[in-house]
């Protein structure tokens, strides 16, 4: 039996096919259109998991949702006729479509698809919970989701057990954590539904002096972490923007002009909203752990992928071990309809693996080596194959150089984060490659930190970290015994100057804190690239290199052997690696492009 969920129409679309409950394939839209967060119905995504297992529409026994329509618009139209007559631009704008294509959803689906079978529809929460407890690697687990908002809901938390799931209790919009992040997001000038990460790259870099500010006046929390929000800052209810005048009144602060200097009290603000985040989810960690029971806990929701909360929990040893669904927002939601569809609507039941069922995350399209030739071949590029132990001691010995190395392996990662499959690859060692990627390679704002992989049975020498991370959703400390603290000069530095200070010995991957957004790489996962560190290991005694998205900024990751010579000859990656096919910049021919590609992608 076949199962393909689908969740659009908002940001982060994507499709998801399930065989007889295994997860089979996933996918982004994104990664298609080379349109960062396409929001579009998902056509090319399907196609392409139709086109892995060799199947059609035809053999779609039931297609999913990922929430429920006529709920959203209910909350939409009450929610502009509580703001009349403020919310009356909002409105205007958002109902043409509803009217003619989002409130009729079962029947653009069918005429989407051509699909003549069963169409469902899960809420968005639901997706949500279904698309954390299902893969995880717990037979049963307290659940919590988190986001901006589905239909109503904005937090959620209940327990799976088996084949079910219930959902204990709700929080209804507008009081969202996820929205109040967003909007901070929008205040300091990135944008929303998709800057929000830079917010909590950028909060070590600034005090948290605005939190008492943001509890007196932005937010009541209780100690169950439930709370509401003081509505009369936030125009995100009736408006096209996330705060209003007064917003800025209670800051003392203009909004931040996109692409505008970063000042101290930018950094400020967003060390205040992380800490009264990790407050938050803190208090509601506690209180599901005290209701329910359950040692485990299941993640899911766009700040589910704030992962220095999640390393907060997994600190304060809450719950013994924590999973976390590595395509935690709104893609993941299709990953959770279709699982939805066969357990809870299906009745099926349920399979338990020990080390998730996930696949790493490596769910989407395939590049077999003859494929990649084909395409190498038709863009002029000059390349070697090597066997796989040449190729693996070359990419170790180039990145003991501090060479940037493109690394195109497998199937590509399902998901907002590159996990070794479509990523760039450097030396966490140097002490100019955080620098140098940024900039040079991936055209972005410096104060941007670099994720580490490192091999599973390493990690605890090099990171304060209990459980492994294979899905880079966890932060964690770099140990004590390779910091540097040399003159004390870091605790004198503000703001952005704090880059300038080597902080261990794997600085390139040590943010300001140090803190690390770990990723620990297993033999059964990956073993391409664990067998990548191990050499690296071997010859220069470290168990970890840094890894970043295979893009530039703005751009999704890459998919295709194109996309990846592209990308690679844009930008001053100095080695691109295809399955074990090996290119070197300085041998490729004369690539010869305008720089207004660089406007192709809207920057986030």
């Amino acid at each position: 039996m076949y199962i393909l969920g689908i969740s659009a129409y908002y940001h982060d679309s994507a499709a998801a096919l399930i065989e007889d409950g295994k997860i089979v394939f996933a996918a982004q839209e994104e990664r298609y259109t080379r349109k960062k967060h396409d929001a579009s119905f998902p056509s090319n995504a399907v196609k392409a998991a139709f086109s892995y297992k060799n199947i059609t529409i035809k053999d779609i026994n039931l297609v999913v949702f990922y929430e429920k329509p006529f709920l959203k618009f209910e909350r939409l139209l009450q929610t502009y006729l509580h703001y009349v007559p403020k919310g009356l631009m909002s409105f205007m704008k958002a109902m043409p479509i509803w009217m003619k294509q989002k409130l009729w959803m079962k029947a653009d689906i069918i005429n989407q698809l051509k699909y003549d079978g069963e169409v469902i529809f899960t809420s968005h929460h639901e997706s949500h919970a279904a698309s954390a407890f299902y893969p995880s690697p717990y037979k049963d687990a307290a659940i919590i989701t988190i986001d901006g908002v589905g239909e109503w809901t904005t937090t959620s938390y209940g327990v799976g057990e088996g084949k079910n799931i219930k959902i204990l209790e709700e929080l209804h919009f507008p009081h969202s954590l996820g929205l109040l992040y967003s909007a901070v997001t929008y205040f300091l000038g990135f944008k929303v539904n998709s800057g929000e990460y830079k917010v909590m790259g950028l909060a070590p870099y600034g005090e948290p002096k605005y939190t008492d500010l943001i509890r007196r006046h932005l937010i009541d929390l209780k100690e169950d972490g439930s709370f509401r929000l003081n509505m009369k800052y936030f125009s995100y209810g009736y408006g096209l923007k996330m705060t209003n005048w007064m917003f800025e009144r209670l800051f003392k602060l203009k909004r931040r002009k996109p692409e505008s200097e970063l000042l101290q009290c930018h950094m400020d603000v967003a060390a205040s909203i992380q800490v009264i985040v990790e407050e938050v989810v803190l208090k509601i960690a506690r209180h599901v752990r005290k209701v329910t029971h359950k040692k485990y806990l299941c993640l899911a929701g766009g700040v589910a992928l704030n992962c220095v909360a999640n390393g907060k929990i997994m600190k304060e040893k809450i719950f013994e071990h924590i999973w976390t669904q590595p395509a935690a927002g709104d893609a993941g939601g299709a990953l959770g309809a279709a699982l939805a569809g066969w357990h809870m609507y299906k009745k099926q039941d349920r399979h338990v693996l020990l080390s998730d069922s996930q696949k790493g995350s490596y769910l989407g399209d395939d590049i077999s080596e003859a494929d990649a030739i084909h395409s190498l071949d038709k863009l002029n590029a000059t390349y070697v194959r090597l066997s796989e132990s040449d190729l693996l001691r070359e990419v170790a010995t180039y990145i003991s150089k501090e060479a940037v190395v493109g690394w195109v392996q497998g199937r590509m990662e399902f998901g907002p984060r590159a996990l070794g499959a479509r990523s760039i690859l450097g030396d966490a060692r140097s002490e100019n490659m955080q620098r140098v990627m940024n900039l040079k390679i991936k055209f972005r704002e410096s104060f941007r930190p670099f994720a580490p992989l490192v091999l599973k049975e390493k990690s605890q020498e090099y990171f304060d970290i209990n459980q492994e991370s294979p899905y880079m959703l966890l932060v964690s400390k770099v140990k004590e015994s390779i910091r540097y603290y040399s003159n004390k000069i870091g605790s004198n530095l503000k703001g952005l100057d704090k880059l300038n200070f080597k902080r261990s010995t794997i600085p390139a991957v040590t943010h300001v804190d140090y803190s690390a957004r770990v990723q620990t790489v297993d033999n059964e996962k990956n073993p391409k690239l664990h067998q990548l560190l191990d050499l690296f290991q071997e010859m220069q005694g470290c168990s970890v290199i840094i890894n970043t998205s295979f893009n530039v900024r703005g751009e999704p990751i890459v998919r295709t052997v194109e996309d990846a010579y592209r990308c690679f000859m844009r930008t001053h990656m100095d080695v691109l690696v295809i399955d074990n096919i090996l290119l070197l910049k300085s041998d490729q021919p004369d690539f010869k492009e305008s720089l207004e590609w660089k406007k192709e992608y809207e920057l986030d």
